[in-house]
């Protein structure tokens, strides 16, 4: 399956690294749930070497719960109590020298080895929390806590469910901006890494959810509006992950 993936490239921004692969991941059951912000509501939490990017004169950020499986490294089998969890993570999107890429602001997750190992060596702002994710009735139901001892420290509960049929995001439309990512960017001791990904286009579903509780964004100062967010459903994404690499 990884070679099929490597195949299709030509819905990306810029080329496949040369290099190999690492890690290979599946994501699934994705909701993207994304809000715009004026720029300036942003900035500060960002690295001054990255640009906010902007799609028709907002920036956008992205609550986004799922649950990942069959983690594994390149030419090894999946390792037992780290392959499969549910994971929420907080995000924008940059671009530095013309490249376009995802910056996470948090990343929740329900496995202690997999938030060590995501710091450690992705440099990754990884949190352990209590998750929560079953299917009831066709909706996904999803509840993280981010806890201190006894307080709550950012939670996400809601439930949600795709409403359409899969289709394919058409370039320059705002689908196709807020999901067809490549890379990531990250901090480490003030240097600045890039995280190449590669998988297959997205297919995305119009999605409707009922949101009850979401702090996600208030560790870091950012309150989104009250305005329903945009929604899209992903069943299913098999991913590629290279080494961070080092921006000049």
């Amino acid at each position: 399956m990884s070679k099929k993936i490597l195949k299709i490239t030509q819905h990306r921004e810029f080329s496949v690294p040369s290099t190999p692969w690492i890690m290979k991941q599946t994501w699934n059951d994705l909701l993207f749930a994304h809000w715009p912000v004026r720029v300036n509501e942003i900035r500060d939490h960002i690295p001054s070497s990255l640009t906010v990017d902007e799609f028709d004169g907002f920036a956008w950020v992205g609550v986004v719960p799922f649950h990942m499986s069959k983690i594994r490294m390149r030419l090894l089998p999946p390792v037992p109590f780290t392959s499969s969890f549910p994971e929420i993570n907080v995000r924008t999107y940059v671009k530095y020298k013309g490249k376009s890429g995802v910056y996470f602001f948090s990343l929740d997750a329900m496995n202690h080895l997999a938030v060590f190992m995501a710091r450690k060596f992705f440099s990754l702002k990884y949190y352990y929390a209590h998750i929560k994710h079953y299917r009831k009735s066709g909706n996904h139901n999803y509840e993280s806590k981010r806890m201190k001892k006894d307080k709550v420290l950012a939670s996400f509960i809601g439930s949600y469910k795709p409403t359409s049929k899969p289709y394919r995001t058409i370039k320059d439309s705002l689908d196709y901006w807020l999901t067809e990512r490549y890379c990531l960017f990250c901090i480490d001791k003030d240097y600045l890494y890039r995280g190449d990904i590669h998988h297959l286009p997205w297919e995305l579903q119009h999605a409707e959810a009922e949101i009850v509780e979401n702090s996600m964004t208030l560790p870091v100062g950012i309150h989104l509006s009250s305005e329903k967010p945009i929604l899209h459903f992903s069943k299913k994404m098999e991913a590629l992950l290279w080494p961070l690499t080092k921006e000049d």
